[in-house]
């Protein structure tokens, strides 16, 4: 599966974001604006030099110097143009984990943990897990949205497996009948042209804290796995609306990629 683009986003005056990635040497961090604005356009697709450049907006003698350090570290890897043997073209050889960003406040619930203890909902009781535990990476500046969407890919293939139609109505309504059954939320059709989808009650981020940037990573990779498989083609999943900024539903935008 092609690496989702690294959010790189960040509000005026903090510090810069630090990515952090998985190579067969090991962990790697990037803490290097420029850097990870390369790792972000290389992570939608494979780049030439020129590309890298036009991208990133730097200068040719910058990125070179950054290209290099990153495919020292094991981050990137680069292989002979087969259109010009001049030329390179350079991809990710490493996996994208998250990355560091400043801590959220982490609210205190104890009292919501006592009543879910204490009664009878053990979905409720999983859910609020999920929730303490992505919460406290957050209060830590641990950002894992990659992993996420990685692991909603793995699921999404499966589910694609057992609601498979070639008919997308069909699909539709076996998707929303197991987003309901599997209490992920509710899932509606807001439009088959971009096809877009509304989830309800969401079970990823509906009692998030407000971060101002979608969180739903998990759900996307399922879509995304799902819906590729259906079309036979890499889709894009973009989710232009969220709990987490606000909102009273997520969005979900999916297009070829």
């Amino acid at each position: 599966m092609r690496s989702q683009p690294l959010n790189t986003k960040r509000s005026p005056g903090s510090p810069p974001a630090t990515a952090i990635f998985s190579t067969p040497a090991g962990i790697r961090t990037v803490n290097s604006p420029v850097r990870v604005k390369i790792l972000s356009v290389l992570s939608a697709r494979d780049l030439t030099f020129e590309e890298i450049v036009r991208l990133s907006g730097r200068a040719k003698s910058t990125v070179s110097v950054h290209l290099r350090g990153l495919e020292q570290d094991g981050i990137i890897g680069a292989r002979t143009d087969p259109g010009d043997e001049r030329k390179k073209i350079f991809s990710l050889k490493s996996h994208p984990l998250g990355n560091l960003t400043g801590g959220i406040a982490a609210d205190d619930g104890e009292e919501r943990a006592g009543r879910l203890v204490a009664g009878d909902d053990p979905f409720g009781f999983y859910r609020y897990l999920f929730r303490t535990i992505r919460v406290s990476l957050l209060a830590e500046g641990i950002n894992i949205d990659p992993v996420l969407r990685g692991s909603g890919h793995r699921v999404g293939r499966t589910v694609a497996a057992n609601l498979a139609s070639n008919d997308l109505p069909v699909l539709l309504e076996r998707l929303g009948t197991f987003w309901r059954k599997h209490n992920l939320g509710t899932l509606d059709v807001e439009s088959l042209a971009p096809l877009t989808l509304r989830a309800y009650d969401c079970f990823e981020c509906a009692n998030l804290p407000q971060l101002g940037r979608p969180a739903c990573a998990f759900d996307s990779g399922i879509l995304d796995a799902v819906f590729s498989d259906h079309f036979k083609k890499p889709q894009q999943v973009d989710e232009t609306a969220c709990y987490a900024m606000g909102g009273d539903h997520c969005r979900f935008v999916i297009t070829p990629r």
